[in-house]
């Protein structure tokens, strides 16, 4: 019997690297693309697969540990693998703060600790001229705000990336590299809730850093309506690279079987 196209459920790998750190706002707006996550626990022991045979699309999240700490977190090496795996195979990838500091450091680039601090609250970004057309960051505006929680950040981009948002204070706010791949600084995912349970466990290195722990939670959430509807929609605008991936490799693989011969 054929099996027909689309008839197989498309599915996302999601590695997340700590508990309070899950996909938030960009899963739900996957789920309600039509899209399944497949969320590895990696801090809890479960095995990232393989490869990412029967994966449409690949989402690496963010977390505190270092990109380059494989002692802290052994499974490292393996979302590098699978980071190349999915440039080399056009696989659609999103890359989240860690997960795009993964992304840059698998491809050739490098990421360095802030010398001047974290980069903590709600802050506005800056479109380059390459984020024309886009497909999935090519409607951002000007000045559009995001949620930024991160000590290390990408200081050398990959060769070929193409860079698309900028920052005041962070110049690699997102990146493109080849067709398929695209990876962030900040946290499309995340609302004040989040933010405030992040502020929580972080106090104190939060106050080391000579910033205020509750302003940094109401910037966030002074800003949650728009951080919803803007990135909600790039999440559905990446979800939908992920189906038309999807829907191409169902065409590919459809199964033909011959009639039965007259004998």
């Amino acid at each position: 019997m054929a099996e027909t196209a689309g008839s197989r459920e498309a599915v996302v790998l999601v590695v997340q690297h700590e508990e309070e750190a899950g996909p938030g706002l960009v899963g739900e707006h996957l789920v309600r693309a039509g899209l399944r996550l497949d969320v590895v626990r990696a801090w809890e022991g479960e095995a990232l697969p393989a490869d990412l045979s029967g994966q449409a699309g690949l989402l690496v999240l963010g977390g505190s540990v270092n990109c380059e700490d494989d002692a802290a977190a052994p499974w490292l090496p393996g979302v590098r693998s699978l980071v190349r795996e999915a440039v080399n195979g056009e696989i659609p990838l999103l890359g989240i703060c860690l997960g795009g500091q993964i992304v840059a450091h698998a491809l050739g680039g490098s990421v360095t600790t802030r010398p001047q601090g974290p980069e903590l609250g709600a802050v506005p970004l800056r479109r380059l001229p390459t984020v024309a057309g886009d497909p999935v960051l090519g409607e951002v505006r000007d000045g559009t705000p995001a949620a930024q929680w991160h000590w290390d950040e990408v200081d050398r981009l990959p060769p070929g990336a193409v860079p698309l948002l900028t920052g005041d204070d962070c110049p690699h706010q997102a990146f493109r590299v080849g067709s398929a791949c695209w990876a962030v600084q900040f946290h499309p995912e995340v609302g004040g809730a989040a933010v405030e349970v992040w502020a929580a466990a972080e106090d104190a290195s939060v106050r080391e850093a000579g910033a205020d722990p509750e302003a940094v939670v109401n910037a966030v959430g002074d800003v949650e309506p728009e951080l919803r509807r803007v990135w909600g929609a790039v999440s559905e605008a990446w979800g939908a690279v992920v189906l038309a991936f999807a829907a191409t490799a169902a065409n590919a693989t459809v199964l033909d079987v011959p009639a039965a011969r007259s004998l």
